[in-house]
């Protein structure tokens, strides 16, 4: 603009000086403060709403129409031909007895099956014949009449046997109880199923076999469950807080029993290793002794010496230790016996008492013997297959006790060698290499392929 005035030599508006203040003032925001009428105490917040003042508008005086708020819009009708309905009969065809009955719809729509026949989902109950029933269905407990007014109620109320026992005529046929009901029907179905596949018929699916002692069994402890007094439940839930104090008690008493297995197990280790270095430097002092030619006075003074150095020193021997681990090995399996449900394969789990170095030895021991680490958790495997573990950590401690023996053995050799020089102590080959030791393995492991 200031161009614009320039080229029509207009003259321009004196701009004010630009200062420090100006530009701090300008950036300065006026705020001003509205007055707000404060609600008196005690007046409600909508009633207060609807007093006018000068800063608001006037309260509407008639209800108004618009769009905008929460309501919804109207609905837009159009211009086009509305179309016709009629009130026209139907036959529902899930129905046997063809009755008709009437509902709204369009007169261009096409005459359709009633769509909800569809939802009419009917079971197949199995039919026999008078010789089927003679040949293969014939009980004392049950008559024909009865079995046949069983297959009707199956039939009229899809084998809902609750109805069924409901709708049974005591009167007529006996009393039947709802497990007597299922007992039959199943016990029906599976004979013509087994008869019919035999006979080379069609092939049905597997049927289900119903246990009515289990049942009857179940139903009367829960009835025992249901009739129980407040006392009997209080008492109850006592004895199961006193179970879980007893059982965490039972948890912190293995984990302290196996931190002190690993502490000597640990301790064993040193020994054995202290041990072995003692038995290294008397190999390497052996020898030199031997060959070292020196004056005869010289050489008593040395033998003197290492006499008394080894009668010092005892002798750590670890055949006792192995001993009492042979005679405490195998693996103690834990009874289930808790509340609540649980799993079969439970049975087969390793205890937490078993260390990590009996564990892998077992894994081991599978692996060797070719057996399925998890096996099928029937009654009997189970039992066979923990009593085949114990055995493996028996043999594995067996194996360990040999090898601490021989080495007990060649450790006794060294010394008799060192107190005795230019002796040599003979070992039975039997006591360092049993014959038997192959024969064993492969009895253990035939035995292991028969248990499991």
């Amino acid at each position: 603009m200031a161009d614009v005035r320039d080229i029509l030599e207009l003259e321009r508006p004196v701009t004010p000086e630009l200062t420090k203040e100006a530009l701090l003032n300008s950036k300065k925001r006026t705020v001003e403060r509205k007055i707000v009428a404060k609600r008196p105490e005690g007046m409600h917040r909508e009633v207060f709403a609807l007093l006018y003042n000068d800063n608001k508008d006037a309260p509407p005086l008639l209800p108004t129409d618009t769009v905008s708020g929460y309501k919804k819009t109207k609905a837009r009708l159009g211009m086009k031909k509305v179309r016709r309905w009629e009130w026209a009969p139907f036959i529902n065809p899930a129905r046997t007895d063809r009755a008709v009955f009437h509902h709204w719809k369009r007169v261009s729509d096409e005459q359709k099956e009633y769509p909800f026949a569809q939802f009419n989902k009917q079971l197949d109950i199995p039919t026999y014949t008078l010789n089927e029933y003679n040949a293969h269905l014939k009980t004392t407990k049950w008559t024909k009449q009865q079995t046949d007014h069983l297959f009707d109620l199956a039939k009229r109320f899809d084998v809902r046997f609750i109805m069924m026992c409901d709708r049974w005529e005591c009167a007529n046929y006996g009393i039947k109880s709802v497990e007597d009901l299922k007992e039959r029907y199943y016990e029906v179905v599976g004979i013509l199923n087994k008869v019919r596949n035999n006979s080379g018929g069609p092939v049905e699916k597997k049927v289900y076999v119903f246990d009515a002692e289990h049942e009857r069994r179940r139903k009367e402890q829960l009835k025992k469950l249901f009739d129980r007094t407040p006392k009997q439940v209080e008492e109850e839930q006592q004895l199961l807080n006193e179970l879980k104090k007893i059982e965490a008690r039972k948890k912190e008493r293995e984990r302290k029993t196996q931190d002190l297995q690993k502490l000597i197990s640990q301790a064993d280790q040193q020994q054995t290793e202290h041990h072995q270095k003692e038995q290294q430097q008397h190999n390497q002092h052996g020898p030199a002794q031997h060959g070292h030619q020196s004056s005869g006075t010289h050489k008593k003074q040395d033998k003197k010496l290492n006499k008394k150095k080894i009668q010092q020193q005892p002798r750590t021997s670890k055949v006792d230790s192995v001993v009492s681990a042979v005679e405490s090995a195998g693996i103690k399996f834990t009874d289930l016996r808790g509340t609540g449900v649980s799993l079969r394969s439970q049975k087969m789990k390793l205890p937490a008492n078993v260390g990590q170095k009996k564990a892998k030895a077992l894994e081991q021991a599978l692996q060797e013997f070719r057996v399925d680490p998890n096996p099928p958790p029937i009654e009997e495997i189970c039992v066979a297959f923990n009593e085949l573990r114990s055995d493996m950590v028996l043999l594995c401690e067996l194996r360990t006790a040999l090898a601490t023996c021989n080495f007990e053995l060649e450790s006794l050799k060294h010394q008799y060698e060192a107190l005795c020089p230019g002796k040599t102590l003979n070992i039975p080959a039997a006591l360092v290499n049993p014959p038997a030791d192959e024969t064993v393995s492969g009895a253990d492991g035939s035995e292991a392929g028969a248990m499991v």
